[in-house]
C-alpha cells in the first residue's frame, strides 16, 4: 500500500517512514488551505485534514497524511501545538495531536508581527531551517525531543487509530 504525505519536509517525511517502514511512503506537496502560521488548535488540526484530504484525492486508494504545526493560547501564554491527520481510502479521517511546551514572550511578540514560527526560530537559534531539523520542540527542549520525534509520536497514534478502526 502506498501512503502519501502532503509535505516535503524532512521531519514529517521521516516520521512517516519510521512508522510505516513496509509501506511505499511518497511526499508531495499538499495545501493546508489555512493561515501559513496557525494560531489555534483548531486552524491547525483544519491544516492537518486539509493536507491529508488533498493527498487522497490526487491519489485514489492511498493513505493520506497530513502533518501541521501552529501554535495557541492558554490563557495569555502561547504554546506549540502539533496535529496530524490521516485518511483511509474510504475517506474515513483520524485525527492527533502532540506535545505542547510554552514559548518565550518573544516570539509571542514576533508571531503578532504576522511572521512564520519557523522564520522566527531561524532568528532566534540563529541557524538555518529549524523547521526541516529540530523543530522549535528541538530548540526548547535543549534537543531531548525533536520535531520528527514529535511527528513520531503523533503518527504513531494516527496508525493505531486507523489499524484499531480496521480490526472490526
Amino acid at each position: 500500500m502506498k501512503i502519501i504525505i502532503g509535505s516535503k519536509n524532512p521531519a514529517k517525511v521521516n516520521a512517516v517512514l519510521e512508522i510505516f517502514p513496509a509501506y511505499t511512503v511518497i511526499n508531495m506537496e499538499a495545501a493546508s488551505s489555512v493561515s501559513a502560521q496557525p494560531f489555534s488548535d483548531e486552524e491547525t488540526r483544519e491544516g492537518a485534514v486539509n493536507r491529508a484530504l488533498e493527498c487522497v484525492q490526487k491519489n485514489p486508494n492511498t493513505l493520506g497524511v497530513g502533518l501541521e504545526g501552529g501554535v495557541m493560547y492558554v490563557e495569555d501564554q502561547l504554546y506549540l501545538c502539533n496535529w496530524g491527520a490521516l485518511v483511509d481510502q474510504e475517506r474515513n479521517i483520524y485525527t492527533a495531536s502532540g506535545a505542547r511546551i510554552p514559548l518565550a514572550e518573544k516570539i509571542n511578540t514576533e508571531l503578532k508581527k504576522g511572521l512564520e514560527l519557523g522564520d522566527v526560530m531561524d532568528q532566534f537559534a540563529k541557524k538555518q531551517e529549524i523547521r526541516k531539523k529540530e523543530g522549535a520542540i528541538g530548540v526548547f527542549t535543549n534537543e531531548l525531543v525533536t520535531r520528527k520525534e514529535m511527528f513520531v509520536h503523533i503518527v504513531k497514534l494516527l496508525r493505531g487509530q486507523w489499524e484499531f478502526h480496521n480490526r472490526f
